[in-house]
């Protein structure tokens, strides 16, 4: 499977807004790097379409995702109780840490498998409760 996919950089530690076309399988391997580092952001998408947009944020072991449905429109993924509702988690987006509320954070492995299934089923709608901003 092919993704397209943009991400912090595991050896230089900023965002790179470079698109990588590649194999899934590169895509675990830049996850795995950042994981190992303890912080990073990714944006995937399906190389036959500029949208939906999956962006993956974490940091230790709380992640947040977005959607971006088209240019107009973004969502975030409501969380999975990882972190309690009036606590705050910061993860990195692109190059700057940002607050969320613990509605919205996830456990990291659990975003990452929500990553994985959305390349693979190409639909995201099964991957949760979204909330549009």
């Amino acid at each position: 499977m092919n993704v397209v996919w943009v991400g912090t950089s595991p050896e230089s530690g900023p965002f790179s807004p470079v698109e990588t076309h590649s194999e899934a399988e590169d895509l675990s391997g830049r996850f795995d790097d950042l994981r190992s580092r303890g912080q990073g952001y990714i944006e995937v998408r399906l190389p036959n379409r500029e949208f939906p947009v999956l962006a993956l944020a974490f940091r230790d072991d709380h992640a947040v995702v977005h959607l971006m449905s088209d240019a107009e429109r973004t969502s975030l993924l409501v969380g999975d109780g990882t972190a309690p509702s009036g606590d705050e988690v910061q993860v990195p987006i692109m190059d700057d840490l940002v607050t969320f509320t613990g509605d919205y954070v996830l456990d990291v492995n659990r975003a990452w498998n929500l990553v994985h299934d959305f390349w693979h089923t190409q639909a995201v709608g099964a991957l949760g409760e979204w909330c549009e901003l």
